[in-house]
């Protein structure tokens, strides 16, 4: 590990070892909670452990104790809480929470999760150690991809008018937008990994992917709308760091990351000799891809200049017949782990929603001190400055920030101006951590 640890090995053994699914009713739940805490724990290990480029425990720690299942499980099943029953809590009446952070930590658990994943799969051995849920996997990843394409003219996602918010369950309806968009980018690395393991994935898998979701032509629309570019007022800016950030004249022509990943994804799922065996280039599929030559550029070439071969291929496509569509009876896996807990849950909604009202999301004023102390340790000031890939930005205007709100130490200001403008937004958050570190 690196010089600077959150967790010793043996914890993170023990951590790992604990994860396990939790259904859709105890979602916010003590247990859950806790097992939200460790999930943190170890996402910022092992992005401590990435960064360190020290070894990486705990992918191999997910790895030998069989735990990725676990977490694809609990990524659709929190995907599944956040489209079934969160909107149902945020219709209900007579539920007006005077704070919002504990629905929010299971909202913010899908990123937390598809971060972690995003971390590991770089390794081809997580890949395999999937098993069947590299296929839930994969629906999962198309799902987030296709509502990116959908949300294309929309320039990304919304912007922070805090004058649409009014009630503290309207503003996290408006964070858990901001975070989709996110949550969505972390999909798309996560799948241009999968893509690197067609060698070793199953017949199943691969027909999901080229077949079933035609993920190719997917992936042609992404670089033709380029959801995290835009322009505003002339000037170009790209969405990361999970802000938008203005991009240098001098640094326009350069490959951008989720660009990248794109590339590389259709790279590997085009030329690979296991997919290229089983996709077929019908007359939709050559028009689509064919729309590829005007982006490769000599700029691009020299970035990477694998995709010359990617150029190659194309040039052939340009002059080939296209293929008729296959008609072959095929006998397949299919995910299941989203039509079971749909299956489980159906009609029952309403339900789940009205049992977590009353017995997760109404803590008392104790219990929310004692889960602030919790947060506290867990979200340890030097770990999340190690691994964030950037300077703090001010919590009102978003400028380069080098002040910390003296009480709770959490947030970031350029001056004291934003501070005190920012008041009345972080004042019932400030008070909460600040009573969380005086209970330690």
């Amino acid at each position: 590990m690196g010089d600077l640890e959150l967790l010793l090995p043996g914890e993170a053994d023990v951590l790992v070892r604990g994860l396990r699914s939790f259904p859709l009713r105890e979602m916010g739940s003590g247990g859950w909670n806790q097992q939200h805490e460790n999930l943190e724990k170890l996402n910022m290990q092992a992005i401590l452990d990435a960064t360190a480029s020290q070894g990486e425990p705990i992918q191999e720690l997910l790895v030998t104790h069989g735990k990725i299942p676990v977490l694809v499980e609990e990524l659709i099943a929190v995907e599944m809480w956040k489209q079934k029953v969160f909107p149902v809590l945020c219709r209900l009446e007579d539920f007006k929470p005077l704070n919002t952070f504990p629905i929010y930590m299971v909202v913010h658990h899908e990123a937390s999760i598809i971060n972690l994943l995003e971390t590991v799969f770089f390794h081809k051995e997580v890949c395999e150690s999937a098993e069947d849920t590299v296929l839930d996997l994969v629906d999962y990843c198309h799902r987030k991809l296709t509502l990116l394409v959908a949300r294309s003219g929309d320039s990304g996602p919304p912007e922070d008018d805090e004058s649409r918010y009014s009630t503290p369950m309207q503003e996290l309806q408006k964070q858990a937008e901001l975070m989709e968009f996110e949550i969505a980018l972390k999909a798309l690395s996560v799948l241009r990994y999968i893509t690197d393991c067609v060698d070793s994935l199953s017949l199943s898998t691969l027909s999901r992917m080229l077949s079933t979701h035609n993920l190719p032509c997917l992936l042609v629309e992404l670089l033709e709308h380029s959801p995290w570019s835009r322009r505003e007022g002339g000037k170009l800016q790209q969405f990361e760091g999970s802000r938008w950030q203005t991009v240098a004249p001098s640094e326009q022509q350069k490959l951008s990351k989720l660009d990248g990943q794109v590339w590389i994804a259709l790279y590997n799922l085009l030329l690979s000799p296991e997919t290229r065996a089983r996709y077929c280039l019908t007359s939709f599929a050559k028009g689509q891809l064919l729309k590829l030559r005007a982006f490769l550029t000599d700029t691009l070439l020299d970035q990477l200049p694998n995709l010359a071969d990617l150029q190659s291929f194309l040039t052939q496509l340009a002059l080939a017949e296209p293929q008729p569509p296959k008609k072959d009876l095929i006998l397949e896996q299919i995910p299941e782990i989203w039509e079971r807990l749909e299956r489980e849950n159906r009609g029952k909604w309403q339900a789940i929603a009205k049992y977590q009202l009353r017995h997760v999301f109404s803590p008392s004023e104790q219990d929310l001190r004692l889960q602030a102390r919790r947060w506290a340790e867990t979200y340890r000031l030097d770990v999340l400055e190690a691994v964030a890939p950037e300077r703090p930005r001010c919590a009102y205007c978003s400028a380069e920030a080098s002040k910390r709100c003296s009480r709770c130490q959490n947030e970031w200001y350029c001056c004291r101006e934003c501070q005190v403008k920012h008041w009345e937004k972080h004042g019932k958050a400030c008070v909460l951590a600040a009573q969380g570190d005086r209970a330690k």
